[in-house]
């Protein structure tokens, strides 16, 4: 059963030895990184923040991916959740081929030169709540999938005993699950990915992994359609069960805009 889920300060204590061996037998260095950052924005500055987003940064993101270090930029925003008003309300997500080269990226003068910074800028419009790094892991989409109908993400937080563990169960059971299911339209569902957390990790962590589920409208975000005959993998979501420690969380996400790197870059 999914709950609406606020990410700022409530994360799960995660060992340092898990994290280390999650990143020696799953997790290989030739990956990138994804952060995600959370934000709040007041209600009165929701429509100025979003056009300067799009207008510009997305367009930044864009001249930053003919140069090969950043390969996806999103801007979405939250649906539903808990305390609106003091929570985040968009999530960022970038991915680098190079990390320690992030901030290279987000020089705006190649894309706008003739722009002034003070038009640009979000920082004053926003707060970051959250800032996470995460590693993708698996991606399935259907087979027709077009770029339109990728309009909702719900993203799941899970919180296993063994996080390594957890995303190669859904690899093995649940990707190929539900890869079929959008294949042969028993599902409305267009998308599925995973993600491992790399950081924060330590006492107020409170999921190690998270997953995602694309949607072409929000009412299939919140009640899915599924075929009558549709069978589960039930052992994979046996042995899936035995290791999550907690109640899954999730939240619905708009997609406002994504920029992504073409294949091969």
């Amino acid at each position: 059963m999914k709950k609406n889920f606020n990410p700022s300060g409530i994360f799960r204590k995660i060992s340092l030895t898990m994290i280390l061996f999650a990143g020696i037998q799953i997790y290989g260095s030739g990956q990138g990184i994804t952060v995600y950052q959370y934000r709040h924005v007041p209600a009165d500055k929701v429509a100025e923040f979003i056009n300067r987003e799009t207008t510009y940064w997305s367009k930044v993101a864009e001249k930053a991916m003919e140069k090969g270090n950043l390969t996806f930029w999103a801007i979405l925003q939250k649906m539903n959740g808990y305390d609106l008003q003091n929570s985040s309300n968009f999530l960022f997500v970038n991915t680098y081929n190079d990390i320690d080269a992030a901030g290279e990226v987000w020089d705006p003068t190649g894309a706008f030169p003739g722009v002034s910074m003070e038009k640009m800028e979000t920082g004053s419009l926003s707060t970051v709540t959250t800032t996470a790094f995460v590693m993708d892991q698996h991606w399935e989409q259907a087979a027709d999938a077009q770029p339109e109908d990728f309009k909702y993400l719900t993203m799941i937080y899970h919180t296993a005993s063994d996080p390594g563990q957890l995303i190669e169960l859904e690899k093995n059971h649940w990707a190929p699950f539900i890869k079929k299911a959008m294949d042969e339209k028993k599902t409305t569902q267009v998308g599925w990915g995973n993600a491992v957390i790399l950081s924060p990790s330590g006492d107020d962590v409170k999921f190690n992994t998270v997953s995602y589920d694309i949607y072409p409208s929000l009412k299939e975000a919140l009640a899915t359609s599924l075929a009558d005959d549709i069978v589960f993998p039930e052992q994979g979501l046996e042995e899936i069960g035995k290791i999550e420690t907690a109640q899954r969380s999730s939240v619905i996400y708009r997609l406002v805009k994504v920029v992504q790197a073409p294949a091969g870059n």
